[in-house]
């Protein structure tokens, strides 16, 4: 159980098999290493699901998603929330599928009336979308859902349709057969075979985690866990050591990355790497909260701040804001980590490497311009103060 690499060597294994790195060969790739890329509706800026691959993928665009998913190597459904998945593990959303048709509750009460109601038009008509189900009477609020769009979530959750598309945001359902590609493997998998999935998901992802962490938001999973981990264990493909109070578990062919280069990531807040902050914070030092959900008075950050991540360590946080209709990009307030001085007190040389990081992120975000309005350091606040719009 001895710690086989330092703490450096292990964040550059966590960051390699993350694909920050070196670009995977595709999107499909991309999601494959990842296991799942969280979907989330915040649009102050693009959307994070965009940003996580734009942050693997050099040149991303979101028409290539569109496009991954017509050509069915991916497919929307729940991981520990909204997210893409590989095709090839379409099986393994099979669990709680059946789990959600047998009578356990995700949001709503099963009515089966209008669910069948719902069923029989996507049948005669082909894929709709919820604003094509006409409910008088609603106002739409999430909390007050129209009883069509309720029934379009159950359907979609018990898996009877899946996403063929999404237009503006808004998901296209039809029937799984029509959605499905053909040949991909619908049979549903064991609970140690579900296990050993949960497992190897996560070491390919991340090169090492603990019980815990591969079981994250899941139910009902640890027994299975710990078997899979001890069998895997014992052919060699695992094995393990102690950290930070808990047994880690790594991939034995684990091999660390040279030194990182001279750049700056960008990262959104439900980026696969940031998304555990127990695991952040025993890795990273780096302790990172979302403060979407707070109220105002109760920020310490800004509303929608990206953790800004220099080489292997986190030196700031970035409150972001995108004025699409005259291509800027707010850079509200940068908050420098005591990560960002060096034992002088002295800035660290990552200036260059944020630049080009925030020049990438506005073009990112269809933004010609991005101004630092805020910082916590006077050095940084002194420079852009006199710089004011800076051109792409």
């Amino acid at each position: 159980m001895d710690n086989p690499f330092s703490s450096l060597e292990w964040r550059r294994i966590n960051l390699s098999r993350q694909g920050l790195l070196a670009p995977p060969a595709s999107l499909a790739e991309a999601v494959a290493r990842l296991g799942y890329v969280q979907i989330d509706a915040i649009h102050v800026v693009e959307r994070a699901h965009h940003h996580v691959l734009h942050s693997r993928l050099p040149g991303y665009h979101g028409a290539m998603l569109d496009e991954a998913l017509e050509r069915g190597e991916l497919f929307e459904y729940w991981s520990h929330a909204a997210a893409l998945l590989p095709m090839q593990d379409y099986r393994f959303s099979l669990p709680r599928k059946l789990a959600l048709r047998e009578g356990q509750r995700h949001w709503f009460e099963r009515d089966a009336a209008v669910m069948g109601e719902v069923l029989a038009r996507i049948s005669a008509e082909g894929p709709l979308k919820a604003s094509d189900f006409q409910h008088p009477g609603h106002k739409g609020g999430w909390w007050e859902w129209k009883p069509a769009k309720r029934a379009l979530e159950q359907l979609f959750m018990e898996g009877a349709l899946m996403v063929r598309r999404r237009e503006r945001f808004q998901k296209v359902f039809d029937l799984t057969e029509r959605v499905l590609p053909a040949g991909v493997d619908t049979r549903p998998p064991s609970d140690e075979e579900f296990a050993l999935h949960l497992v190897r998901r996560f070491i390919k992802a991340h090169g090492y985690g603990t019980l815990k962490q591969m079981g994250y938001l899941r139910r009902n999973v640890q027994p299975h866990l710990k078997a899979a981990l001890a069998a895997l264990h014992g052919s060699g493909e695992l094995a393990c050591f102690s950290a930070h109070g808990q047994t880690h578990w790594f991939d034995a062919a684990l091999q660390v990355p040279p030194p990182l280069p001279d750049r700056v990531w960008l990262l959104n807040p439900f980026d696969n790497l940031l998304i555990q902050r127990e695991r952040l914070r025993h890795w990273f030092d780096f302790d990172y909260q979302l403060e979407v959900y707070l109220p105002e008075e109760k920020r310490r950050f800004g509303y929608y701040t990206l953790a800004v991540l220099w080489q292997e360590q986190f030196i700031g946080r970035l409150d972001v804001k995108a004025d699409r209709a005259r291509h800027r990009l707010h850079l509200r307030r940068l908050t420098l980590e005591p990560a960002a001085y060096d034992a002088a007190g002295g800035l660290r040389p990552f200036l260059p490497a944020l630049e080009a990081a925030l020049a990438d992120y506005a073009r990112f975000n269809g933004c010609t311009r991005w101004k630092l309005e805020a910082c916590s350091d006077r050095t940084l606040r002194s420079h852009y103060r006199k710089q004011q719009w800076l051109a792409d």
